[in-house]
């Protein structure tokens, strides 16, 4: 049985207390509404997962503006002050930083953000945290990667005043807003099914 604790019973931080714990630990923590979470470590297959898609986006960004950071680069929604560690993110041009961070280890406006599910984490991946990030006026593509298939959920858009458009690939994902495609087979290749992933 599931027990829904209040949100009210955990200890709040603002965002600055939450830098400080950040600052300090050796386990990284997303920071929601006051709450501070601590993140657990992916498995093996979801960090092979991501480091194809690290790979593969690397290369195809080759001679463009763009650069691909890894699950360290902390990112905040300004419009709800949500801090997460993205799998991956791209910038292209400069990258803009949280002015409430003094360290300047906080971004605030990735063009492409990337999420590979596990099935602990798909709800919220797919649920609050879609949401939250949609809500970034530079992004210009979400890309959820499935846990149970080789298939990529993808939430694009034109430009921050265009309405988002959701689409499902098992094949090909084309990206537009970096002029690149990723295919399916190279993301999960070496046996990768994404079915074992924790």
């Amino acid at each position: 049985m599931v027990v829904a604790i209040p949100a009210s019973s955990f200890p709040q931080f603002t965002f600055e207390q939450y830098l400080d714990l950040e600052a300090d630990s050796l386990v990284r923590h997303e920071f929601s509404h006051g709450l501070v979470v601590a993140m657990a470590g992916g498995s093996p297959e979801h960090n092979a997962i991501c480091a194809n898609l690290t790979a593969l986006l690397a290369r195809a960004l080759e001679g463009k503006p763009c650069r691909v950071h890894s699950s360290d680069q902390r990112v905040r929604v300004q419009a709800t002050g949500k801090a997460t560690y993205p799998d991956l993110s791209v910038f292209c041009g400069t990258v803009e930083l949280d002015p409430e961070d003094p360290r300047r280890h906080t971004a605030t406006n990735p063009t492409v953000l990337v999420e590979v599910l596990s099935p602990s984490t798909a709800d919220y991946d797919r649920g609050e945290k879609r949401e939250s990030y949609l809500l970034i006026p530079s992004l210009r593509a979400l890309l959820l990667f499935d846990h149970a298939a080789r298939r990529v959920e993808v939430w694009s858009r034109a430009d921050a005043n265009s309405p988002w458009a959701q689409t499902t690939h098992d094949s090909v994902a084309a990206i537009p807003a970096l002029d690149i495609e990723l295919a399916l087979e190279t993301v999960y290749r070496d046996g990768l099914t994404g079915e074992s992933l924790v």
